[in-house]
Parts: structure tokens; sequence; C-alpha cells
């Protein structure tokens, strides 16, 4: 999991920064992702540590959800946004349902690798 967490830090930190620089710089907001992603990648490299390592992967896995929860509502503004409608930030949107897919993504192969070692043991 070690491998999948910092790549799941560096992909939201990229995702911020290039989402800035693509609105042109205007909103610090659009580095959210980056900032989230910064958090991933600082943790994740105390998990270095052996002793460390089991916590930090459930505090990734914990903020994972948390970002699941946050920005789920970009997915739906991005739909939107494919069929037709009008919305106010169209790269908020589509930033926001990027940042829930790959925290959904990373969720997923948490919980799965959380029970393959249960059944490892």
């Amino acid at each position: 999991m070690k491998p999948v967490a910092y790549g799941y830090a560096i992909i939201l930190i990229l995702l911020g920064v290039i989402g800035y620089l693509v609105t042109g710089a205007e909103s610090i907001t659009a580095l959210i992702p980056s900032f989230f992603g910064a958090i991933v990648l600082i943790i994740a490299l105390i998990g270095l540590n052996e002793k460390w390592y089991k916590h930090t992967i459930h505090i990734i896995t914990l903020l994972a959800l948390v970002a699941v929860i946050a920005t789920f509502s970009g997915i739906t503004d991005t739909f939107q946004l494919m069929g037709g409608a009008d919305i106010q930030r169209p790269a908020a949107a589509v930033s926001k349902a990027l940042m829930a897919v790959f925290s959904l993504i990373f969720l997923i192969l948490a919980i799965r690798s959380f029970i393959q070692a249960r059944r490892s043991e």
C-alpha cells in the first residue's frame, strides 16, 4: 500500500497545481487538492517507520473517505456539465470530480488490502 499512498498523494498534488494553472491562477482554492495531497504525503512519509505504518495507512484511508464525501458533488456537477447544463465553475466541478474518483479508487484499494491482511493472519 505504500506505493499506492504515495501515488495518491502525488496525483492530488498534481491535480491541484494543474487546476490552478489551467484556471489562470485566479483562485487559491484550485490548490485544495494539492494541500490535501501534501498532507497525505506527509502522513505516508511518517509511515516509512514500520512502527507507524499501519496507523498512517488507516489515517490516509480515513482522509480518502472524507475526500470522497466532500467532493462527491463534483461528480454530479460534471455529469450535468457533460449534459449541456450551465455550471457556475466548470473547472472546479471537474477538479472535485477527479479528486472524488481518485479518492474512491484509493479507498477501494485500501479496503481490499485490509481484507487481504486480515485473511492472511
